[in-house]
């Protein structure tokens, strides 16, 4: 099963490489693009070495400009794409169809051959653009899943919660069997 895993440069870069390792860990090739402004918040945030992790995650890195990549194409057989985090800038293209690089491309491409396409859009607060945006993806099929905790299942870490939404996110492609902790209800 192959799987895109698109980043772009939305606070958040720490999704990115635990949704990569969660793939990794079901048998999922990955193909990984990432956009410049990603670049720079994964070094922001996950440390210089970030970028190079993230890659030895994934099976091949394309570069963002090269709109003729294997998965800029429909009868490139893809299991589907997650955009972790996806950026309002990534998300406006996407939703206008507007695919002037490889990133938004492929999520296009996911859209039009009906795959699944998970974005976690990462702004706050939304303007009324945003808003319309991800109601377009949706309306197009795409699932929006802004990257907000799983408070109910009292996580102790930044990483716990980390972890937990890029899980629930990879299950939202439907792979196989679920990866993400799942609420056990309230002890009696």
């Amino acid at each position: 099963m192959r799987v895109i895993l698109g980043v772009s440069g939305a606070s958040g870069a720490a999704l990115s490489v635990a949704a990569a390792g969660h793939l990794r860990a079901l048998g999922a090739s990955i193909d990984l693009v990432v956009s410049a402004a990603a670049e720079r918040t994964l070094a922001t945030e996950c440390g210089p070495d970030a970028l190079a992790q993230l890659t030895a995650l994934c099976d091949r890195n394309h570069n963002l400009r090269d709109v003729g990549a294997t998965i800029a194409s429909g009868s490139s057989p893809v299991a589907g794409m997650l955009v972790a985090p996806c950026s309002m800038r990534s998300l406006a293209a996407i939703s206008m169809g507007l695919d002037d690089n490889l990133l938004t491309r492929a999520a296009s491409v996911q859209l039009k051959e009906r795959r699944p396409l998970v974005l976690l859009a990462r702004e706050t607060p939304l303007t009324l653009a945003h808003l319309r945006n991800m109601t377009a993806v949706t309306e197009m099929g795409g699932i929006v899943m802004p990257p907000v905790p799983a408070f109910y299942m009292c996580p102790r870490t930044t990483d716990e919660i980390v972890q937990q939404i890029a899980a629930r996110a990879v299950d939202l492609l439907r792979l196989g069997a679920p990866v993400a902790q799942a609420w056990a209800g309230e002890a009696q």
